[in-house]
């Protein structure tokens, strides 16, 4: 497949979170995609009408079924020769249809999982990490049983845009110019913008040699959380009043939300897994994709923050 061009690609969880800056940035690409579609819900035609409209406007066909449904998305396939997945969290159960249809079609060839985060082969103890069981289940999918399709992974750090606002375990208050960091601050984070991501998967979808089959790593820049809290300080000309949060108590808090069914205790989970270097490769794919120069600076994430940037 190494000169295979998409000609059609097919958007799953495109309004979402990720999706969106996804699709924005294949409408966008240079050379531009032949023909880009979207698969979405009646219920987010009529919620979402005024971004559908824009992408419409923009040459986007919008293909209107139920996920649930493989009828529908057997024929929401037709032509379609890469499918890519921006499925949220709550839905990614229904990924595992999505690469059995696309296997079973007749012209998809090329699919992209929805992974943007941390790599589930990143260490030994990577696999036994709950938030990683469904794209653990998926790579093994495509390992043992997939036949015609050939993945590509986007593994990425923490989005920062989300890394930063002060949640149930750590992150900044910016009004109030306080930070609760974890451990001593010191671990180097590979974070990634939620814009960039889009670049990478266009990047990726113009480089089959380098991306087909491949788990490509890709970070905006990689920092350490006292680096970040810098950063904050230096553009707001203020100090922040910092506390730190040691290893021990995030793994209870994190165990206690597991125990009681807490949906936070992913996001608990997850700020473990970044402050213990499961967000830093040896390597990146960044060169390879083309993207050095390209993505977000710290500078940059810093003063969209400050400025209450939307995403």
């Amino acid at each position: 497949m190494a000169s295979f061009k998409p000609s059609h690609i097919l958007v799953f969880g495109a309004t979402g979170n990720i999706g969106k800056y996804i699709v924005n940035r294949l409408i966008t690409a240079k050379p531009p995609f032949p023909q880009i579609s979207i698969f979405t819900s009646a219920n987010t035609v009529s919620t979402k009408a005024e971004l559908l409209n824009k992408w419409k406007a923009a040459g986007v066909s919008v293909v209107v079924g139920d996920i649930k449904d493989s009828t529908e998305i057997k024929n929401a396939y037709q032509g379609i020769d890469t499918a890519i997945s921006c499925l949220g969290r709550g839905a990614l159960q229904y990924q595992f249809e999505l690469i059995k249809q696309a296997d079973a079609s007749e012209s998809v060839r090329w699919f992209f999982p929805s992974e943007y985060g941390t790599d589930p082969e990143h260490n030994p103890s990577s696999a036994n990490e709950k938030p990683h069981t469904f794209k653990r289940a998926v790579r093994k999918m495509f390992a043992e049983e997939i036949k015609n399709l050939k993945p590509t992974y986007l593994v990425v750090g923490p989005y920062i845009e989300m890394w930063v606002p002060k949640d149930s375990v750590s992150g900044f208050d910016i009004q109030k110019r306080e930070a609760t960091l974890l451990e001593d601050g010191e671990q180097p984070i590979g974070f990634t913008a939620m814009d960039d991501v889009g670049k990478g998967v266009v990047a990726a979808l113009q480089r089959p040699e380098v991306s087909v089959g491949k788990a490509l790593k890709i970070a905006s820049f990689t920092k350490s959380s006292n680096q970040v809290l810098a950063e904050f300080e230096k553009q707001l000309g203020e100090k922040f009043n910092v506390t730190y949060v040691p290893l021990e108590d995030v793994k209870s808090v994190e165990k206690k939300f597991w125990d009681e069914g807490n949906p936070l205790a992913v996001v608990a989970a997850l700020r473990r897994i970044w402050v213990t270097g499961g967000a830093v490769y040896d390597k990146l794919d960044n060169e390879a994709l083309g993207l050095d120069g390209q993505l977000q600076t710290l500078e940059e994430a810093v003063r969209n923050r400050i400025d209450g940037k939307p995403f």
